[in-house]
């Protein structure tokens, strides 16, 4: 009679590591977009203008950039191409980007246009804003406050120039805050080059002011408030500009200066001594 063969059933080995993944384990990060390394390189330039460290004139040379932000050459092309298009750099053909050197006349301009254009959104917004639309505008200047006490220069800046577009925003023309988004993208590159970082803490307590105006008695005051602000704004980045470019003349030509002749009855210590 045969003999039945038995079969032992094979142990359970443990699967591949690969096929498993303890449940509390961390999904693998995911590689880097297009866009967000875009979004990235945007944020770093922009963050280096609004921070004043990149002065006037500096060209902004891709391979350097590219070399430096850990990307390539064409996300340096894309962000360079969009902060030009907000007037943010100066885009030369075949010289690349430079940081804006505006002068003082252009920069009247501007603050010029942005007075006319924030007069009419003053008073289309005065006694119209709701609850809300007040307490939005307290919580930006807030984070504004936190900005400048932190040392937060850039955001700072930034934050500033987005007050007004918030209110640009409640007035509910799109054209109006496309056009207002332009202007204030320049004047918030003049207070980064030429504004003092303790004169610019002022704005948080000046967007107080206007958001007071706005829901007070007078809308003559509530015009005048705004426009001081800006004046103001315009006198300090003007003043700065004007201090940044005077030249001293005396040590400009130093080298190119006679060397004084030792006056008369003068002379060296040893000289003296032969004479007593």
């Amino acid at each position: 009679m045969p003999t039945a063969v038995r079969r032992s059933r094979p142990a359970p080995s443990d699967p591949p590591a690969s096929r498993t993944r303890r449940a509390d384990a961390a999904p693998p990060e995911a590689p880097p977009t297009d866009a967000s390394v875009d979004e990235r390189v945007y944020a770093a330039v922009s963050k280096a203008l609004l921070s004043g460290r990149l002065r006037p004139g500096t060209p902004l040379r891709e391979r350097a950039l590219a070399e430096a932000l850990g990307c390539t050459r064409g996300a340096i092309r894309k962000a360079l191409a969009r902060l030009g298009t907000e007037k943010r750099l100066v885009l030369e053909h075949n010289r690349g980007a430079f940081v804006p050197n505006p002068s003082i006349d252009d920069m009247r301009g501007i603050y010029r246009a942005r007075r006319i254009v924030e007069a009419g959104l003053i008073t289309t917004l005065f006694g119209q804003l709701s609850r809300e639309q007040v307490a939005a505008l307290r919580k930006h200047v807030q984070g504004e406050q936190r900005a400048f006490k932190e040392g937060r220069r850039e955001d700072a800046i930034r934050m500033a120039g987005d007050f007004h577009l918030l209110l640009a925003q409640m007035a509910g023309s799109e054209e109006l805050l496309s056009y207002i988004r332009r202007l204030v993208a320049n004047t918030e590159l003049y207070k980064a080059l030429f504004d003092s970082a303790e004169a610019a803490s002022c704005a948080p307590r000046e967007h107080e002011q206007i958001i007071e105006a706005l829901s007070g008695a007078s809308l003559q005051r509530a015009v005048a408030i705004a426009m001081e602000h800006l004046d103001e704004l315009e006198q300090r980045v003007v003043a700065g500009a004007a201090a940044e470019r005077e030249v001293d003349l005396a040590s400009l030509f130093a080298e190119d200066a006679p060397t004084p002749s030792p006056r008369a009855g003068t002379g060296s210590t040893g000289s003296r001594k032969s004479r007593t």
